[in-house]
């Protein structure tokens, strides 16, 4: 058995089940080593950015390590943008870098570049392998450090020698446990206290206290006086629908999130870091609260369901009563708008399926509108680097094979890992891809408006409208594998996205703004 034997063998042994991958010369030992235990299943993409995007999808669903398979620094560069959005979303992924074998790299080859100073910031564990032997021992820890309460991502370094070295290895077992959550009773009281106090308090709740359970728990504290919950602005993971309470998202510009968070006496923490505007603008401060306003239930990797639940029982607060009411119907006929959009795609979404949103154009209006809709669950950017809406959903659809997921992606930020449409043909995952066609820039023409911008003269055009040519989605999309239709009116898009979703295989629709 050679050493990338081993760590196929040790990827299996720890309960790894995909690996996205785009390799190169320095990882050929390891695509061979595949053909040895096919229960790990590679999943090929052509960009890194597919495979890193894919693996934060995955963790996310499947609440377990997925593997990542990249080609020397350069490769793993491709795919930092979605390392950096996993790394927000704390979810658990091992990367697994070829570098080129010891007795090579010194003489400086081409390909050769400093891949742990590159994974550092991405990573919340780095190592480089540096014998052959130790490839499982390695492997293990890379595992246990990706899979924790709060996960992270873990990057190993695996030289193209050790790889190929023959290796005469004891079979000790690699287990790797499920890590358990616990949170501070004492947190939940200095909360409880204050409540009693009668103090208005807000909360903003994130991590798994937007999960089914944890959102009930939320609903019971919401009905009592002076309290009020919101999620946090782009949630890792969060149910709607079905009943299940509608905590709004803190609005994601600052003025707007002090504002509303300035009407209390505290802002409540439950699972969420210190609530920070996105961007830095002058005359507004960065923080939303003032440090001394600010408290803890939970932090991110806490049991936020728990502790959401212990408060609500300490404090006596009423019992979960489920939300009434029906996503409001657009006009058939009308033109498609982003808020038109938001209700078609939430009345006909199927029951229990997944939703990845990327994009300033429909996600905020798809997020109001779908408060009645069936049960959902939706992952966000977490991290802000575009280009993760696709992967993602690519990822979701493996770690639940067969439930349908629904990618609700803007145009500009599609083209950044459209290639993940080539990976979820080939898979033939039931994913529906709604692009959101407005040929431009919003976030950007928004911002120049917030920075004083009035009207925007041809300079400013060309860095912030897609047209010119304009893209062709129906051709872009069939030449990946993937059919595609483009609708104009609610009616239409109401009919092919219930064709789409019936259909159990990859569509794309482009909805014409």
């Amino acid at each position: 058995m050679n050493g990338a034997e081993l760590l196929v063998k040790s990827a299996v042994e720890t309960g790894i089940e995909y690996c996205f991958a785009n390799p190169g010369t320095t990882e050929m030992p390891l695509v061979a080593a595949m053909e040895t235990e096919h229960r790990l299943k590679p999943v090929l993409s052509m960009f890194e950015g597919v495979c890193t995007g894919a693996a934060d999808g995955y963790g996310r669903i499947a609440a377990k390590p997925a593997l990542t398979l990249t080609h020397l620094g350069p490769g793993f560069a491709n795919g930092i943008a979605n390392l950096h959005n996993a790394r927000r979303a704390n979810s658990p992924i091992v990367n697994v870098v070829g570098d080129h074998a010891a007795w090579h790299v010194n003489y400086d080859p081409p390909l050769a570049s400093d891949i742990e100073s590159l994974a550092r910031p991405v990573s919340g564990w780095v190592r480089t392998s540096r014998s052959a032997a130790g490839i499982p021992e390695d492997f293990l820890a890379a595992v246990k450090a990706s899979w924790q309460p709060a996960g992270q991502v873990a990057t190993l370094m695996l030289p193209m020698d050790l790889q190929a070295a023959d290796v005469t290895a004891e079979s000790t077992p690699l287990t790797v446990s499920a890590p358990s959550r616990r949170f501070d009773n004492g947190s939940v009281e200095e909360i409880a206290v204050q409540i009693r106090a009668g103090k208005r308090l807000v909360f903003i709740v994130g991590d798994t206290g937007l999960s089914e359970e944890g959102l009930k728990a939320a609903g019971r504290l919401k009905r009592l006086e002076g309290i009020e919950l919101y999620a946090e602005t782009f949630p890792r993971l969060s149910y709607r629908g079905g009943g299940l309470p509608d905590l709004d998202r803190l609005p994601y510009f600052p003025e707007q999130a002090i504002e509303v968070l300035n009407q209390y006496d505290y802002v409540v923490c439950a699972g969420v870091v210190d609530p920070i505007s996105y961007f830095g603008y002058e005359g507004l401060p960065s923080r939303l609260a003032e440090e001394d306003r600010l408290m803890s239930l939970a932090r991110v990797g806490d049991d936020v369901t728990s502790a959401l639940s212990a408060l609500a029982e300490m404090v006596s607060a009423p019992g979960f009563s489920p939300l009434q009411g029906e996503v409001a119907l657009a006009s058939p006929n009308e033109a498609l708008t982003p808020q038109s959009i938001g209700q078609v795609v939430s009345a006909n979404l199927p029951r229990d399926c997944i939703v990845s949103v990327e994009g300033g154009t429909c996600g905020y209006p798809f997020f109001s509108a779908s408060a009645h809709a069936a049960k959902h669950r939706v992952m966000t950017n977490t991290g802000g680097a575009i280009g993760q809406g696709i992967p993602a959903g690519l990822g979701a659809a493996l770690a639940e094979r067969g439930n349908t997921v629904v990618c609700l992606q803007s145009d500009g930020s599609a083209q950044y890992t459209i290639q993940a449409l080539w990976t979820i043909a080939r898979e033939q995952l039931p994913v529906v891809i709604l692009i959101a066609a407005n040929h431009r820039y919003g976030i950007l023409q928004n911002e120049l408006r917030r920075y004083g911008v009035t009207d925007f003269g041809p300079q400013s055009l060309t860095l912030t409208e897609l047209e010119k040519p304009r893209i062709d989605w129906q051709a872009l999309s069939r030449g990946y594998g993937v059919p595609a239709v483009t609708v104009a009116t609610n009616e239409e898009l109401s009919r092919e996205f219930n064709a789409a979703c019936a259909a159990k295989e990859p569509r794309l629709i482009e909805m014409a703004l």
